[in-house]
């Protein structure tokens, strides 16, 4: 299995890809949250799920340590998949991992055309916890409050005790992120939270608008906790309008510009 098999699972287009759709779980959250995206979006979008080591296919791996170490991994992995312009979405920890992965893409080559980030505080405004030093009971309670995602996993003894170590290895990663001089993206950015999502505030998920150059739109679900599921028809056709060649244009034109000169002989 290559590098790039490992990291992501493929929902192919239907025709030859125009973008990619690069989609990164929350904490404890998985590649196959993702498996109905590719028939919600256009038929030239390809969707690649990434896959967190420490869970489903990749069990026997440990966890990642850092911010550091998963953004690094998937940006480096993503190497195989710049041939077609990228976008990237991540909910809630993903949202944050998606704005790091995009910052090392934009170091290394064409950055993503566009950044959609869920349920995630900006870094520089997201209050500080320590929750992955809780006992078990508190951390899945906290987890429950935020809302699920359809059933409950860790109310299930076997299940709980396989998935509960991934879950607070995740929590410890995101806990102790806090960059001190955040970059900002050339890529546009649109947020999305709940409005009735306890786990963020507003106007701490509006100020991801500081950490962009390209552009900044927030949009709230009013009523809901959890957008991922409950409003998914509604927020992948809000993805999928964002997409749209008319709106993106003129970033992926400058892809294939920066493309062809890297490659030109």
């Amino acid at each position: 299995m290559t590098s790039e098999d490992l990291w992501f699972r493929r929902y192919p287009a239907a025709r030859t890809p125009r973008l990619r759709l690069v989609c990164l779980p929350h904490a404890g959250g998985n590649a196959q949250l993702f498996h109905g995206w590719s028939l919600r979006l256009p038929g030239d979008v390809e969707v690649l799920a990434v896959r967190y080591p420490g869970r489903q296919e990749r069990m026997t791996e440990p966890c990642a340590e850092s911010m550091d170490e998963l953004a690094g991994s998937v940006a480096g992995a993503l190497a195989g998949y710049r041939d077609v312009p990228l976008a990237l979405f991540g909910h809630s920890m993903g949202a944050a991992v998606a704005y790091e992965v995009a910052a090392r893409l934009e170091e290394t080559g064409p950055g993503p055309v566009h950044a959609f980030l869920s349920a995630r505080n900006a870094p520089h405004r997201a209050p500080r916890s320590s929750l992955h030093r809780a006992a078990d009971d508190v951390l899945l309670a906290s987890v429950r409050r935020l809302g699920t995602l359809g059933g409950d996993p860790y109310g299930v003894p076997e299940l709980r005790e396989l998935l509960l170590p991934v879950l607070r290895s995740d929590y410890r990663l995101i806990e102790t992120y806090a960059p001190e001089r955040p970059p900002r993206l050339r890529a546009p950015i649109t947020a999305y939270v709940g409005a009735a999502d306890p786990g963020c505030a507003v106007e701490r998920v509006a100020a991801w608008a500081e950490l962009t150059t390209g552009g900044f739109d927030l949009r709230s679900f009013p009523r809901v906790p959890v957008i991922l599921a409950p409003r998914e028809a509604e927020l992948t056709a809000d993805i999928a309008a964002r997409l749209d060649p008319d709106r993106i244009g003129a970033a992926a034109f400058a892809h294939q510009t920066a493309t062809t000169a890297r490659t030109a002989p």
